[in-house]
């Protein structure tokens, strides 16, 4: 299945997820999508990763861009949308918080199934105990990560964001429990099969694309985002030109304008951007 532009598209903010979308399977940008995005960024064109990772698990793409003195390569958006982050000024310049109350509620129904919890700080991974699901966090992240004895009392003063990983089984059942405790009070969904997280209220990767478009003076009408699975839904439903994965969810497929041509493993942000943008 595939949704094509018929000319040239006017992005001026490109939003890029990470995982299966702007990385291939090796967790690496290929050289073909680095180069489209550093022409992007050349000609005035905003580049912005946006990824359910803590900011210092993006930047290391950031850097291999090398766009990130640029005035278009600045920003990235991290924990899916909780925070943006610039780092010319290297300040957190939008953030939102999960509740104290949503998150020990959270903690005390994954309990129930023998599902550990974790929250981030921009360079550590903070679970309630170590586990084989957590270590893949930490081999996808490349953070540090540090067991918290008292759990509860860490999480009360609230936190950016709250994933649970686990069984996906359990998290599927976890999050429908989650889903219909908290109604609008927090975002649920699950980024992986094995990771379910917990956001502030009204809070995604697309609220958070729209508000930085805003403060640069973009309209909507010329934003763009590439995503392929649920935690990228806000911004593939927010940008004006949304582009889903070809290797993404059918939902996304649905609710996405465009299509790309190839997956994450052929290019496939790169073939579109040079085809369709550049």
């Amino acid at each position: 299945m595939t949704k094509l532009p018929e000319g040239k598209l006017d992005a001026r903010i490109i939003a890029l997820d990470l995982d299966d979308t702007l990385l291939n399977k090796d967790l690496q940008i290929t050289p073909l999508t680095v180069d489209a995005l550093r022409e992007c960024a050349r000609r005035g064109i905003y580049v912005v990763m946006c990824s359910g990772r803590a900011e210092n698990a993006i930047l290391p793409y950031v850097r291999q861009l090398e766009i990130a003195g640029m005035q278009a390569g600045r920003y990235i958006i991290a924990m899916n949308g909780a925070i943006i982050y610039d780092m010319h000024t290297r300040s957190v310049i939008y953030s939102r918080t999960v509740s104290g109350e949503i998150l020990l509620e959270t903690y005390r129904m994954a309990s129930k199934h023998d599902l550990p919890c974790q929250v981030y700080d921009a360079s550590t991974i903070y679970p309630s105990c170590d586990n084989r699901w957590t270590r893949r966090d930490v081999e996808l992240s490349g953070l540090a990560m540090k067991v918290v004895d008292d759990f509860e009392a860490f999480i009360a003063p609230g936190h950016c964001k709250m994933v649970i990983p686990g069984d996906p089984d359990k998290v599927s059942v976890l999050q429908d429990e989650l889903k219909a405790a908290f109604g609008d009070r927090a975002v649920v969904f699950t980024s992986k099969p094995y990771f379910l997280e917990v956001l502030p209220p009204k809070s995604g990767k697309g609220e958070a694309l729209l508000y930085l478009a805003e403060q640069l003076g973009i309209p909507q009408a010329n934003t763009m985002a590439f995503g392929d699975s649920m935690n990228d839904e806000s911004m593939i439903r927010g940008a004006a030109m949304s582009v889903a994965m070809v290797n993404g969810l059918p939902y996304i497929h649905e609710a996405a304008r465009y299509i790309t041509r190839t997956d994450n493993n052929h290019d496939g942000v790169g073939d579109f951007l040079w085809e369709y943008v550049l």
